[in-house]
């Protein structure tokens, strides 16, 4: 009796099938779960890529200032002195008052600056120096003494180039001013002006 192996016909194709056929039925049957399977890869949350940190720009260097001795006395003192002397050459007694002040103010900011100079100590220095002259500068003010003034001032200036010449700058000499280099500004009173306008009321 002839035995009939149909389990292994199931796998051998039919007959005049070309296998490129069967091939493409196969890719065919695939597909679905292939799609189902792209379908769920296209729900999934998106990943962000992760960025590298953009490098930081350094900020630019920052200029600095730094004056010499020189620049401090031409910027804060001197104009102060020629200020101080024209005021009181005019007999203006108010503002000469108020430019003594600042004159001393000048000093003792410069000597904040700079405490050291040519290895000596800036504020004693101008202590020494200029106090005595400044004090006789402020009695000459407030007594309205023309003369006593212009005497004082005279000390003062003397004492300026005294110092100057013990800081080994010698040269430099100042004197009282025969004129004003600041054009758009009176120094005469109110009282002794032509130009001057009458000062107004209080707020």
């Amino acid at each position: 009796m002839r035995k009939v192996h149909w389990q292994s016909n199931l796998l051998k194709p039919p007959a005049g099938l070309p296998v490129l056929g069967l091939l493409a039925a196969t890719l065919c049957l695939a597909s679905p779960a292939a799609s189902v399977a792209q379908g769920d890869a296209g729900n999934a949350a998106p990943v962000t890529p992760v960025q590298a940190p953009a490098a930081s720009t350094p900020a630019a260097p920052q200029s600095e200032l730094h004056p010499s001795m020189g620049d401090l006395m031409t910027l804060l003192v001197q104009p102060r002195h020629i200020k101080l002397g024209l005021a009181g050459s005019a007999g203006n007694w108010n503002y000469a008052a108020y430019e003594v002040g600042e004159l001393r103010g000048a000093f003792r900011r410069v000597g904040q600056t700079m405490p050291i100079y040519n290895k000596q100590d800036f504020p004693a220095l101008i202590a020494a120096m200029a106090t005595e002259p400044l004090e006789a500068v402020r009695t000459a003010i407030e007594r309205h003494d023309r003369a006593g003034f212009q005497s004082a001032y005279a000390s003062l200036t003397a004492a300026c180039n005294t110092c100057h010449a013990s800081l080994h700058h010698a040269a430099v000499v100042i004197k009282a001013p025969g004129s004003s280099p600041y054009a758009d500004q009176e120094f005469r009173s109110a009282t002794t002006s032509p130009t001057a306008h009458p000062a107004l009321p209080p707020h």
